[in-house]
């Protein structure tokens, strides 16, 4: 089975065609990093706008390069939910055009249930699994029971893990994306050079708060400039990720004991870290658990993890008709649209 698969919830334009949930036929990824990176982030207007630009020849290259046609497709995954309004929507619609112009199952997928199947393209992991989703709009620690069940037992509170980053980076004047500036920073740097607090939530020991962090790094600036002194940025983005690598460990690690999974996944965007990543090999290490991570390729944005998931849910029978909508917010848990 082939599915087409469709991304456009922030500021890649990707479309991809997989076979069986596994065989990545094409993935073809256009970003706007380097435009948005002109404003320090993302401007949800400009990515709009250059979704409805590129999203026709992104598909063109797409099925030029998996060597079939659109009639040959068996479904069309498309992320739906969440991710920013408009450009979700030039996803939605140009989908549901398709599906209705060639006859073929429309698939809605949630963003985050992308970023787990992710890891079904590279490493054939099956559920049952602890996964920790880590972008930079969410934080969650997930069962993922099923290719279509999940639990969440823990999420952030405040800022996700990469919206930390990236405005810590930006006050330590990092240029945008600013994970990926504090990763190789940190590698410079000395992770004992700062202590940085490891805020706690009450009523769950599995949420997360990642926003006193980002305030104890930005007083930390502050305060240096008042007095008229220096920090040394490489020391700081090394104390911040090493202080981000002890609380996520902490949570991960407890919750795999508490909930019986010797198998824990990462995905999204900030599981490209490579501070993160070695952290959670050496901690699974010396519990005895199996550790899976996406490739770079595939830690970001990109339609081959929606296709892939497409896959599952087209098999769940979770097809929409014309009446499928966007959505900017919703849990991996709710659906909000029709089966048809």
């Amino acid at each position: 089975m082939k599915i087409l698969g469709i991304e456009s919830s922030c500021d890649e334009t990707s479309v991809a065609v997989v076979e069986d949930g596994k065989k990545v036929l094409s993935n073809v990824v256009v970003s706007q990093i380097e435009e948005h990176r002109l404003y320090g982030g993302v401007v949800p207007e400009i990515a709009s706008r250059r979704h409805c630009e590129s999203i026709v020849k992104v598909t063109d290259l797409a099925l030029e390069e998996a060597g079939i046609t659109l009639d040959e497709v068996d479904g069309i995954a498309v992320t739906y939910a969440p991710g920013l309004i408009g450009a979700l929507l030039v996803g939605v619609n140009f989908a549901k055009g398709l599906s209705l112009a060639k006859h073929k199952p429309l698939i809605p997928v949630h963003h985050i249930r992308g970023h787990i199947a992710a890891n079904y393209i590279s490493n054939g992991v099956k559920p049952p699994f602890l996964c920790m989703v880590m972008s930079g709009g969410h934080s969650h620690i997930v069962e993922v029971k099923s290719y279509t069940e999940f639990r969440v037992i823990g999420r952030t509170r405040d800022d996700a893990v990469g919206e930390a980053y990236d405005k810590a980076a930006r006050a330590l004047g990092f240029p945008y994306p600013g994970g990926v500036e504090m990763d190789k920073a940190a590698k410079l740097g000395n992770p004992k050079a700062y202590q940085l607090p490891k805020p706690r939530v009450d009523g769950s020991q599995y949420d997360f708060s990642f926003s006193g962090l980002k305030t104890a790094v930005l007083n930390l600036i502050n305060r240096a400039n008042q007095k008229g002194e220096q920090v040394n940025p490489n020391d700081v983005a090394a104390s911040f990720q090493a202080t981000v690598c002890d609380i996520i460990a902490d949570r991960l690690i407890r919750a795999a004991k508490e909930f019986g999974y010797d198998k824990i996944v990462l995905a999204g965007g900030v599981s490209a870290n490579s501070g993160i990543r070695s952290r959670m090999e050496a901690e699974c290490r010396k519990n005895h658990f199996g550790l899976c991570m996406p490739p770079l390729k595939y830690c970001g944005d990109n339609a081959a993890m929606i296709a892939a998931q497409g896959y599952y849910e087209i098999l769940d029978a979770k097809t929409a008709g014309m009446d499928l909508n966007a959505t900017a917010s919703l849990s991996i848990t709710e659906e909000n649209f029709r089966v048809v």
